[in-house]
């Protein structure tokens, strides 16, 4: 999988893109598990997207959905055995 961000947040420490193979939006946050820090990609849909764009404001309560792991279902990509926790 190949993600292209869009928009960067870094003082939110979030950003929001397109995988470039399948076209699914995503929404990034960073994490570390202590040996490497890495981000976990959660999939949103167009219309989430688009409404991204025009606010920050539903971006940071999504994110902070992901930071709880309450967007587990979303995840791009499955965490391994020892999981990062959000940075």
């Amino acid at each position: 999988m190949q993600f292209d961000d869009v928009f960067v947040f870094k003082k939110e420490r979030f950003s929001v893109g397109i995988e470039r193979d399948s076209k699914k939006c995503f929404l990034s946050i960073p994490v570390s598990n202590g040996l490497v820090e890495y981000e976990e990609y959660y999939e949103i849909d167009t219309a989430e997207f688009e409404r991204f764009s025009r606010s920050l404001d539903p971006m940071r309560e999504t994110a902070a959905l992901c930071r709880a792991r309450k967007n587990d279902a979303r995840l791009l990509q499955q965490p391994g055995k020892n999981r990062g926790s959000p940075t």
